[in-house]
């Protein structure tokens, strides 16, 4: 993979970082200036359901990370390719659900490193 690729697939895992760490330790405090729309009132009563989100970030995480470990490109791309794609559905998924800014936010940033893998594949 291109160092641009590598790049933006960590950045990928970074934001997934991110949103670990808001939902499974900051639910309560940073979690109530992230997610304004959520009732103030709700979040103490779905911390443990914030922090279990969190744990399938931390997943996504792990995978991306993992691809970039993997010395085998063929294998590190594929790898690759199945952790955006994750990352890529549970985007749309939640722009569907939720808000469409999670589409922008989490869907694209995945898309574009996913679009770079498949590009150099056919160049």
């Amino acid at each position: 993979m291109s160092f641009i690729t590598k790049l933006l697939i960590a950045i990928v895992a970074m934001e997934h970082v991110l949103f670990l760490y808001i939902e499974m330790f900051a639910w309560e405090t940073i979690g109530k200036k992230t997610f304004r729309t959520f009732p103030k009132e709700l979040f103490t009563p779905t911390k443990a359901m914030a922090a279990n989100q969190g744990l399938y970030n931390g997943f996504l995480v792990a995978g991306l990370v993992w691809s970039l470990l993997i010395t085998d490109p063929i294998w590190s791309e594929y790898v690759a390719v199945f952790f955006l794609s994750c990352v890529v559905i549970a985007g749309i998924f939640g722009a569907v659900t939720v808000s469409k800014r999670i589409f922008f936010i989490q869907a694209v940033p995945a898309l574009v490193a996913l679009c770079t893998i498949l590009l150099a594949q056919h160049l």
